[in-house]
């Protein structure tokens, strides 16, 4: 029930238009995201003798309000009406619970040769996870942007902007969302034809297609989808004729106005080794970038994971500790409640906060001082004022072989990864290169004050 969506019941006062403005002085105070993330949960059910009457939809969101938040409204509410002496928020009444979709048909890469039926590929069924929907995606500043346009795609049968392309690093939701399209459209539009397939699959297919002479019905498999969506293409890079074949698809579905949707680990204008005309085209429509998760956003994600589970109390000094610590990825975070909620069931205890520090110590110690490569390498290459690209790239002018040397030492220095781990990562140089690298770096900070301080800066930006 939303916040303003309760109805009064008792005596009239305060008014629903006394709990809108509660609701804008809360807003004002303590902002539209938190806001939204609490306050927007709760029902309004009037004043019952001195006490205000709400309902919360979870006994998390109940307890987060009424110690975060709770004599804050009540002052809020005192100064709408002086008769208000208390606050209670209670539970909702469990409404039914929605049964699981069928899993929906959509068109993707082919287990085999297809024998040239281009029909009978495309009726071939993906593995879509059921849990990946719009309802299990918890929305925060960090994917608002991604979220509402993957929503607006699945909600629409016009064309609003195309391609949509969402970026972001590891276990951030991309394809979660991509998920989340393809069981709307098909609940929405089961006529629809839906291809989802990552581009390492669209590749290997398009090899096949070439070694069986079957090229034709590879076209009309995925040029006569509605709605094609291709994870990480960051994978067709410096493949050359698999690009010229996507580079075709792609053009032939804008041009007969089919949604096409595309996810990468890097925004298009940093992409290495795909064609220009390629990241032209990308651009074309909406990029939108999916932003490591914030401290409230994580919060809100292990609540609604918790609340998922019968039977497994999770206590909130829990869930703020996990949201505090695993701040890599939603991925790793999830699995860190898994964990802890498994381990519970398995030994039949209670979840506390020192069960929960043995069993993940391992993980917790490694969030402790966690930095990845790629962090790394956004952060150096936006402090010189470089394109990523640029970075990674083959130029050994001293203006981009600088900042790179830098992010290898830093590489070495804040993170576990190997030299031959790092120099993968650095657009896939030897082991050698990231020691000399890490060498010259050494050397110079001792004679270079500028370059010893632009280290000290960009190592408490990212321990920060």
């Amino acid at each position: 029930m939303g916040a303003s969506g309760g109805t009064g019941t008792n005596s009239g006062s305060p008014s629903d238009s006394s709990w809108e403005r509660v609701c804008d002085k809360f807003k004002k105070e303590f902002g539209l995201q938190a806001y939204s993330t609490w306050l927007g949960q709760l029902g309004y059910n009037g004043l019952d003798g001195g006490t205000v009457e709400l309902t919360a939809p979870t006994k998390f969101v109940r307890d987060w309000i009424q110690r975060n938040y709770g004599p804050r409204l009540m002052d809020f509410f005192h100064a709408e009406d002086s008769r208000v002496k208390s606050l209670s928020i209670r539970l909702a009444a469990k409404g039914a619970v929605p049964a699981t979709p069928a899993q929906p048909v959509v068109r993707s890469s082919a287990q085999g040769r297809s024998n040239g039926d281009a029909s009978a590929a495309a009726d071939e069924k993906a593995a879509l996870d059921p849990k990946y929907t719009f309802d299990s995606f918890v929305v925060g500043k960090s994917n608002e942007l991604a979220y509402a346009a993957a929503k607006r795609i699945a909600d629409s049968d016009e064309v609003a902007f195309n391609p949509l392309f969402l970026h972001g690093g590891v276990g951030l939701g991309k394809t979660h969302l991509m998920h989340a399209i393809a069981w709307e459209v098909r609940r929405r539009a089961p006529q629809k034809k839906v291809a989802y397939v990552s581009a390492e699959k669209f590749m290997f297919e398009f090899i096949a297609a070439i070694r069986y002479k079957d090229t034709h019905a590879f076209k009309q498999k995925f040029r006569a989808a509605d709605l094609l969506m291709v994870d990480d293409v960051q994978f067709i890079a410096n493949k050359d004729s698999t690009q010229e074949e996507f580079f075709h698809t792609f053009n032939a579905l804008i041009d007969n106005r089919c949604q096409v949707v595309i996810t990468a680990d890097r925004s298009p204008t940093d992409l290495e080794g795909i064609e220009e005309r390629i990241i032209s085209r990308l651009g074309w429509g909406l990029v939108a970038d999916i932003h490591p998760t914030d401290y409230e956003l994580r919060l809100g994600i292990l609540q609604s994971k918790a609340e998922q589970v019968e039977n497994v109390d999770v206590p909130v000094e829990v869930l703020e500790f996990l949201a505090k610590r695993i701040i890599s990825n939603v991925r790793e975070l999830e699995g860190a409640l898994n964990r802890v909620m498994a381990y519970a069931t398995l030994v039949g205890r209670p979840i506390t906060m020192e069960m929960t520090r043995d069993v993940l110590q391992d993980l917790i110690r490694a969030n402790d001082r966690k930095v990845t490569i790629d962090e790394i390498q956004r952060s150096v290459a936006e402090y010189y004022n470089l394109r990523l690209a640029e970075m990674l790239s083959q130029r050994r002018a001293r203006v981009i072989a600088r900042p790179r040397q830098v992010a290898m030492f830093l590489s070495k220095q804040l993170t576990s990864r190997s030299l031959p781990e790092i120099g993968r990562k650095f657009g896939g140089r030897d082991h050698t290169t990231v020691m000399h690298a890490v060498r010259k770096v050494e050397d110079l900070v001792k004679s270079d004050s500028q370059l010893d301080e632009d280290i000290a800066r960009l190592t408490r930006l990212l321990a920060g």
